[in-house]
């Protein structure tokens, strides 16, 4: 369960992060890389809020939503915030979604790019 307080910072990332690809997409930036940019703000900044809350002994970010935030595209911004707020550094599971995240979405990028 996400903590009621945190709600509006991640229901905010969110919004930024489609409004950023609904911009990204309309400046003509192609829709691949205006989706993982655009994934890319919440993801980072969700990892900001969980660790925020690890230090305060808040109620934590589940681990599945910053998982699915990591391979719905928001990879970058997952390894960024991993790195930046040093994060989830001492999890290999999270490594282990991290590089497949990352595999996924460049399969994916090369596939459009061939096709």
């Amino acid at each position: 369960m996400i903590d009621p307080r945190n709600r509006p910072a991640l229901i905010g990332s969110v919004i930024a992060g489609v409004a950023a690809f609904v911009l990204l997409w309309w400046l003509g930036l192609s829709p691949l890389l205006a989706w993982l940019v655009g994934w890319t703000l919440p993801a980072f900044a969700t990892y900001g809020i969980d660790k925020r809350q690890a230090q305060q002994g808040g109620r934590r970010v589940p681990e599945a939503v910053l998982h699915g935030l990591a391979l719905v595209g928001g990879v970058i911004g997952a390894w960024a915030g991993r790195y930046v707020f040093r994060h989830k550094t001492q999890k290999p599971v999270f490594t282990v979604v991290l590089v497949a995240a990352s595999i996924l979405w460049g399969a994916i990028a090369i596939w459009s790019l061939l096709g």
